[in-house]
């Protein structure tokens, strides 16, 4: 399957970023440029494996995830339970390590699309589009960690 990886090393610990990484509602909105709402499932109020969440991105599209990982400070992972009719699998982690007094950022996405027959085409271009959003999206979240005001306002949350 097609993997998309984006990197980057921020001057913020890892259990502040991966506290950050985790926000949602009407804060999440303040770094994350891909969602325009995201919303816990069936009652949950925090997230955790297992839970699952709703996506809206900016661009309409639609997606139910599942976290298969959670450990705070570390790193998450999550499966698409259902979305966008060209995904056959998506899933993604985001990892969080100490590094040179910051946190290194690992964030990958894995995908495939359907139909299987055209996937000749829909992966490379796939790989593309997904490449640009998730290098928009850490780039955001790298800004976000050296916010000063953004990280104070997140730990009065």
């Amino acid at each position: 399957m097609p993997q998309v990886v984006a990197e980057r090393t921020v001057l913020l610990d890892p259990a502040s970023a991966f506290e950050l990484s985790q926000t949602t509602g009407d804060f999440r909105l303040k770094w994350d440029p891909f969602i325009h709402s995201q919303h816990f499932q069936d009652g949950a109020t925090k997230a955790g494996k297992g839970v699952r969440t709703r996506t809206r991105s900016r661009m309409g599209l639609l997606m139910v995830s599942e976290y298969v990982s959670y450990v705070p400070g570390r790193n998450v992972g999550m499966k698409m339970v259902s979305g966008p009719w060209f995904f056959a699998q998506f899933g993604g982690g985001w990892r969080f390590s100490e590094c040179d007094g910051g946190t290194r950022l690992v964030w990958k996405y894995t995908f495939s699309c359907k139909p299987r027959w055209l996937r000749w085409l829909t992966h490379p271009v796939g790989v593309w589009l997904l490449g640009r959003e998730i290098e928009r999206r850490i780039t955001a979240f790298a800004a976000a960690c050296g916010n000063a005001e953004l990280i104070a306002e997140l730990k009065k949350i």
